[in-house]
């Protein structure tokens, strides 16, 4: 008898089947969101090693040479958020990366080092287009000191497009995942609360308040809501700490800032899809009519 009453408790629908469908659905957007955010940090990454190559003149003195290096910081093209917007290459330390990659001492073939001093300068992402780029180029040739200004022309069109193309591909995939996410929580508490539809009538005929009625059923959606999301965040997080762990170069591309911010947001997306869901099937039972129910 007290299980009869315990089933029948206003507001008290199965919870197990809710909770999992629902978890797995923000796992699934979580996946997707993870995804999202490697992808904007492998652009940001690709971005920010598109460098402008400037080789200097011999014989330069140490003074000249700073004196290009500060004009070069100066600049409304050099990247303000990179770590070090202009890093100095000797020709002495070129050619010993020369080597060490290639394998071949061309120094004593020549029998001298026929390098230049060189600025790696790296471009703020706003200056990413081949107009721009060369302007770029231009003005800095014009420097004082600057023998030459290098960078891989090919390299700016192909980022900048496949951006757009992920960019596209990434935004219908969050359309279609996000409805589709949201039809499949709405209609599994749909279903869950099919077996609530004659409480709700009995609570009608007593004089009970519509909102009365819709507040347990509220309470409880948001519950399940943070619960599932809970869940969700933690899979989510497991996930990602022995993905990281089993492939070093993830931890690259993982942004602990933004991955905390999807965790709170599943939980949220949780909440407010089971609580508006919740909201209008109640008010769908109660507007309907006897035979209706049936």
């Amino acid at each position: 008898m007290e299980q009869n009453r315990r089933k029948k408790k206003l507001g008290g629908y199965p919870a197990v089947g809710v909770v999992v469908s629902v978890t797995l659905a923000l796992f699934v957007v979580g996946l997707f969101g993870l995804l999202v955010i490697y992808s904007q940090q492998l652009e940001k990454q690709v971005r920010e090693n598109i460098r402008l190559q400037v080789y200097l003149k011999s014989n330069l003195t140490e003074n000249q040479r700073l004196q290009i290096e500060n004009k070069l910081l100066s600049q409304q093209f050099t990247s303000k958020q990179a770590a070090k917007a202009v890093t100095y290459v000797s020709k002495e330390q070129a050619a010993k990366n020369f080597i060490a990659e290639t394998g071949e001492d061309f120094i004593k073939f020549i029998g001298e080092n026929p390098l230049k001093d060189a600025y790696l300068v790296t471009i703020d992402p706003a200056y990413h287009t081949k107009a721009q780029l060369e302007k770029i180029k231009t003005d800095i040739q014009k420097m004082n000191g600057v023998f030459q200004v290098y960078y891989v022309e090919g390299l700016i069109e192909s980022v900048n497009d496949n951006v757009v193309k992920i960019g596209f591909f990434l935004g219908g995939l969050i359309v279609v995942l996000l409805v589709t996410v949201v039809l499949l929580i709405n209609n599994t508490l749909r279903l869950a609360l099919f077996s609530q539809r004659f409480l709700i009538r009995s609570m009608q005929l007593v004089g009970a308040t519509n909102w009365f009625i819709q507040r347990p059923f509220i309470v409880r959606a948001a519950g399940y809501g943070v619960l599932s999301g809970l869940i969700a965040s933690l899979l989510m997080w497991a996930m990602s700490d022995y993905a990281r762990n089993k492939i070093i170069d993830l931890n690259l591309l993982h942004n602990e800032d933004q991955f905390y911010v999807l965790l709170i947001l599943l939980i949220l997306i949780g909440v407010i899809v089971a609580v508006i869901s919740t909201f209008f099937s109640i008010r769908k039972y109660l507007k309907m009519s006897l035979d209706q129910l049936y």
